[in-house]
């Protein structure tokens, strides 16, 4: 029973860890920022704008992304890397956080390729996924592919290794379906690629 709980205790670590500490950084960036941009206005100017904060952190996240996609920044980014794997929990979390923002945003996203995946051969029950991996060469799994199930009303998922004959491409535009999938199917999408 106690063995039971400290799972549970470690599992929601694992879920809220993640968001909580992205959640934190962010609203701790966020005052920084507001703060500073306050101040600096406030001594140059002698007034205050509401939401000079958001509009500042909006600036600074696109500068930040300017300046990351340069060759400026790889050396930093590097020397950032090699710091933050030395940090085992931080490791873990940046590690984590960084796989979730690439499959979403990055240039490799990993949900750009939304199927239908026949469950049971012997039924037509039918689930939406996405394709993550199709070279299982890794694995020994050549014939199969690596589909995540996301769950409805939550951040996570299954991941399957899938017979590539049980599953068919759906011609939707990937985020779409993920808000279809999300929001239980209550949410209807547009069917046309954007």
């Amino acid at each position: 029973m106690i063995k039971k709980l400290v799972n549970y205790i470690f599992q929601g670590l694992l879920y809220l860890a993640p968001i909580s500490v992205t959640a934190y950084i962010i609203y701790a960036i966020f005052t920084l920022i507001d703060d500073f941009s306050k101040d600096l206005i406030a001594k140059f100017f002698d007034i205050s704008i509401p939401g000079i904060g958001i509009l500042s952190l909006v600036l600074v996240l696109i500068i930040v992304g300017f300046v990351g996609q340069t060759f400026i920044a790889r050396p930093l980014k590097h020397v950032l890397y090699k710091i933050i794997e030395k940090i085992p929990l931080l490791n873990f979390i940046y590690k984590a956080l960084n796989d979730l923002f690439a499959a979403f945003i990055g240039k490799e996203k990993k949900f750009s390729k939304p199927v239908l995946v026949k469950v049971n051969l012997n039924s037509d029950l039918e689930k939406i996924g996405f394709i993550t991996e199709e070279n299982l060469k890794f694995l020994d799994q050549m014939d199969k592919v690596a589909v995540y199930f996301p769950m409805s009303y939550t951040f996570s998922g299954e991941l399957f290794i899938v017979p590539k004959e049980n599953i068919k491409p759906i011609k939707a535009n990937s985020s779409d379906v993920m808000k279809f999938i999300v929001s239980a199917g209550l949410t209807g999408f547009n069917k046309n690629e954007k």
